[in-house]
């Protein structure tokens, strides 16, 4: 049976790493952070990392081809598991079509996509809080607004592109993590009973 794959959209600090894991543990799906596969990288020291960093570090986002071949390179070593559920990819147009196969890639289809949906203010507040407690270096005040404007130019776009597939869902990611999941856990249950 082919596997079920879930998109995880929403804006930096939306809490969308957060809700990927529960969601993950509870259906069987392979959490796929981009974010956590490029700190690995960067942290190897290898090429593939630095030229990573070199954009991570100035609130930009990484090349689609770069993001795109690291994730099917990473996917390919994964088994045993029901599907996939990403977090931080697509986040252009472009890599949604790179993922249905277009180009040179190979096809990673999607059945759902959840979209959490948070205030801007909230969503800064977040990261700020984030960045205190996790000491992250590419959470500082400047790189944290270019990541949110990052978001509004080039992946808010997608939502009308899953939206025109049908597969879109739109989440309220203002409640607890308890509320948010509730609602996601439900979503999906509906979505793979369609199936």
């Amino acid at each position: 049976m082919e596997k079920f794959n879930v998109v995880m959209l929403g804006a930096p600090g939306s809490g969308k790493g957060t809700q990927a894991k529960i969601l993950a543990q509870e259906f069987r799906l392979a959490h796929v952070s981009t974010g956590d596969l490029f700190r690995k990288q960067i942290a190897s020291g290898n090429a593939l990392g630095q030229e990573a960093k070199s954009y991570i570090d100035r609130g930009a986002l990484c090349p689609d081809s770069l993001t795109i071949n690291m994730l099917h390179d990473f996917l390919s070593h994964i088994s045993d598991v029901e599907g996939f559920i990403l977090d931080g990819v697509p986040r252009t147009t472009q890599q949604a079509e790179m993922l249905e196969g277009f180009g040179t890639t190979p096809k990673l289809p999607v059945h759902l996509v959840l979209n959490l949906n948070v205030d801007q203010e909230e969503i800064a507040r977040r990261m700020i809080k984030r960045a205190e407690l996790e000491h992250r270096s590419d959470d500082t005040p400047e790189i944290i607004q270019k990541r949110i404007e990052n978001y509004f130019a080039q992946t808010k776009p997608l939502e009308e592109y899953y939206a025109a597939q049908g597969v879109l869902r739109q989440i309220n990611g203002m409640g607890s993590v308890e509320e948010i999941s509730a609602v996601l856990c439900e979503t999906v249950r509906r979505e793979m009973r369609r199936r």
